[in-house]
């Protein structure tokens, strides 16, 4: 049994313990005023890689993973470096967040769910309101990323880490397993890379 399996199982156990709550992809009954404020903060900032060496040689080796997935190699191409400039600029793994939008839309970037979030990170269109934007396309690349990147990261830091709680959360499906499990399991299948 792997590390990360052997993580998981004990992470799952805990996490059962837990009371399920219900709710829709990446939102919550009540809006909280701090994933509202860093929402708005990530909508008007722009950055660009730390280390280019580092994201090149990470654009070639992922790039050759995602090919069966999106086929064209400038569109890929554009998605990783969106993908990549996000996820760090939010202080995440792009790896993980790779495993996201494989669980989440199959890399399908017009994908729509049947309660209505749309693009690669299923975000949920009531937050272009809630931060003031009504005007952003959340099939835009960078705007759907910069949002599900943004959300993640604060159900990550709301969770004090806790990659199984923090996808439950983004997923709507907090004190369940399911969705975070599928979500390490696609990382560690497709997506992990040895730093």
């Amino acid at each position: 049994m792997t590390a990360i399996r052997r993580w998981l199982t004990s992470a799952a156990l805990c996490t059962l313990l837990i009371a399920p709550q219900q709710g829709l992809a990446n939102a919550a009954p009540a809006i909280d005023p701090e994933l509202r404020q860093s929402l708005s903060e990530a909508a008007a900032s722009i950055d660009t890689f730390a280390d280019r060496f580092e994201a090149e040689v990470w654009l070639v080796d992922i790039s050759s993973r995602l090919k069966r997935y999106m086929p064209d190699d400038k569109k890929r191409l554009e998605f990783l470096r969106i993908l990549h400039q996000e996820a760090t600029r939010a202080g995440l793994s792009p790896e993980l967040v790779l495993s996201v939008v494989h669980v989440e839309s199959a890399f399908q970037r017009f994908a729509i769910s049947v309660v209505g979030a749309q693009g690669y990170m299923q975000i949920m269109p009531f937050w272009k309101n809630e931060i003031g934007r009504p005007d952003d396309n959340l099939m835009v690349t960078r705007t759907n990323l910069r949002y599900g990147c943004t959300i993640l990261k604060h159900y990550l830091d709301k969770e004090k880490g806790d990659w199984i709680r923090a996808l439950a959360r983004y997923n709507g499906s907090l004190g369940r397993t399911k969705y975070p499990e599928k979500v390490l399991l696609f990382w560690e299948k497709y997506w992990f890379v040895n730093h």
